[in-house]
C-alpha cells in the first residue's frame, strides 16, 4: 500500500538542474523533488510520496486529507490502547 501525504511548499530551488523544494508537513519540513509538479509554486499544496511531489491540490483538499489522516491516527491509538 502506498500513502501520499499533503504538504505546503515553503521554498523552491534547483539542485543539479532538478526542481526541488522544502515542504512543510504541519511543522516538519522535508526536501522533496518537484519535477512532477512543474506548475507548483510557493504556498501551493502537493501530495508527497517517497520524497517526490506527485500532484498539486487545493488548500481545501489538503485540509480534508489531513483531517482523514488524523482520524486514522486516533482510531489506531484507540485500538493500540485496547491491546494493552
Amino acid at each position: 500500500m502506498c500513502l501520499g501525504v499533503p504538504g505546503k511548499i515553503i521554498e523552491k530551488y534547483e539542485i543539479e538542474k532538478t526542481r526541488m523544494g522544502k515542504i512543510d508537513f504541519d511543522g516538519v519540513t522535508l526536501e522533496v523533488c518537484l519535477e512532477a509538479v512543474s506548475n507548483a509554486e510557493i504556498g501551493d499544496y502537493v501530495i508527497v510520496h517517497a520524497g517526490f511531489a506527485i500532484s498539486k491540490l487545493t488548500q481545501e483538499e489538503a485540509a480534508e486529507t489531513i483531517s482523514y489522516l488524523q482520524e486514522i491516527d486516533e482510531i489506531n491509538q484507540q485500538l493500540q490502547s485496547k491491546d494493552l
